[in-house]
């Protein structure tokens, strides 16, 4: 790894050089095992700690197949799946790689008895697979996680339909917690020149998600002048969201869980912020009855903030928590897009408020290629920014995801896997320059 590392590092490495190196054996990654997947069992969701199941191992190199690219990691970064997978909830994910194993001799490499997590990278391509040619050894890449087989017709108007379709590192092998991933070359996007390897490794999975789920025809299609109510403003996905709806010409409505989250969210650039602790927001009785009550005091409240004009678009994703109150202040046609369901998969909600005012549900998983795409190239013009707010190194992912899993942490944490530091990989100084306090915002938060 060492010979890889100096490698990156070297201004004048060829890809010839890179293609001549040779590869490990063996490399280090984070790793959950399949004989752990009942450790947590009795425990609360609360009570399970990502620290007691996530290992650093030294595991095989995989081989490469067609289509696919051997990545050199140099960062990447934790997201809630990671978490799942660390809490082996709602499933452990050996089912997803058993499944997968079961479809191709190719696809039953991913059926270990290890599972090598996590959905972002940023590094260089080391090795390219028969089939590939748009990348090359030595390219500095990103990925997003959609991995697909498209052998279907099903997925050829939107890739995130294909029957197949996956998400890299959480219902694959091989992901990108580790020094050496392996991914589908349709996978791989130019790294942001401007940006660190840390920097440019955080965005790939909720930038993409945040860009469909807000932004794209697939989503919410949104609009300048829109009012859009963003659940967890200032965390991992609603700090891009945020960010996307200023950049965009709407209006967030940013609901947040202290001042210092608020803090963050007005420099952004966000003028209407609600901290639902500070105004003692409680959507929920007990565990089986909701508060419709406060459900209209919310609404009251942000009326107050648009100046007595309702919600357009809901950015959901805590899921069982919110979603009553979600489907209730939305604006009658309003749409209420979800991604995910951090705080429970049940979603309760009063049909009365959805189908009486035509309202409309929107159910959105991560993003195709090309709104990966999109959404990358908005980070490498410096539309959007990263919001990594603390570092960890590799051996350290298990408190990284604990962190997660208990919300102390603001935006995104990246890990280093092979970079030896913060701060390198910058190519574009300029750039950055003008940038600089946006890219900095969440660390000095």
């Amino acid at each position: 790894m060492k010979e890889i590392l100096d490698a990156i590092q070297s201004p004048d490495t060829t890809s010839a050089d890179f293609a001549a190196l040779p590869l490990p054996e063996s490399f280090r990654a984070v790793t959950v095992h399949k004989d752990e997947t009942g450790m947590f069992a009795g425990l609360t969701t609360r009570e399970k700690d990502p620290r007691a199941s996530l290992h650093l191992d030294q595991v095989p190199l995989p081989a490469l197949g067609p289509g696919e690219a051997l990545v050199a990691v140099m960062a990447s970064s934790v997201n809630y799946n990671s978490v799942w997978t660390a809490l082996f909830e709602p499933l452990p994910t050996f089912g997803f790689l058993e499944r997968y194993g079961r479809t191709s001799e190719l696809a039953r490499r991913h059926d270990l008895p290890y599972h090598v997590i996590g959905s972002d990278l940023a590094g260089v391509v080391l090795r390219t697979g028969p089939g590939v040619s748009a990348w090359h050894p030595g390219d500095e890449v990103v990925a997003h996680c959609l991995s697909v087989e498209l052998e279907s017709s099903d997925g050829h108007n939107d890739t995130m339909l294909d029957p197949e379709q996956r998400i890299w590192g959480f219902e694959t092998n091989f992901g990108g917690l580790a020094e050496i991933a392996l991914v589908k070359s349709n996978q791989l996007m130019p790294k942001p020149r401007h940006l660190s390897w840390e920097e440019a490794a955080s965005p790939g999975l909720v930038n993409s998600t945040a860009y469909r789920q807000l932004v794209s025809r697939n989503g919410a299609g949104m609009k300048q002048g829109d009012n859009v109510l963003i659940w967890g403003a200032s965390g991992g996905l609603g700090s891009y969201a945020t960010q996307y709806a200023l950049a965009g010409g709407a209006s967030p409505v940013c609901v947040v869980s202290s001042e210092r989250k608020a803090e963050i969210c007005r420099a952004m650039g966000a003028e209407a912020v609600i901290d639902r602790d500070a105004e003692g927001y409680r959507f929920w009785k007990d565990e089986r009855t909701q508060d419709p009550k406060e459900w209209k005091r919310f609404g009251k409240r942000i009326r107050e903030l648009t100046g007595g004009e309702d919600i357009d678009i809901v950015f959901e994703h805590p899921g069982r928590e919110t979603f009553g109150a979600s489907v209730y202040v939305t604006r009658k046609g309003g749409t209420i897009t979800t991604c995910a369901s951090t705080s429970g998969y049940l979603h309760e909600y009063d049909n009365r408020y959805l189908w009486m005012s035509l309202k409309r549900i929107i159910g959105t998983h991560f993003a195709n290629y090309r709104e990966a795409w999109e959404a990358n190239r908005l980070i490498a013009k410096g539309r959007i920014h990263p919001t990594v707010s603390k570092v960890y190194a590799l051996e350290d992912t298990g408190q990284a995801a604990h962190d997660v899993h208990r919300n102390v942490h603001q935006g995104k944490v990246g890990v280093l896997c092979l970079a030896p530091g913060e701060g390198l990989g910058v190519q574009d100084q300029e750039l950055r320059d003008r940038h600089i306090d946006a890219i900095n915002r969440f660390r000095d938060a």
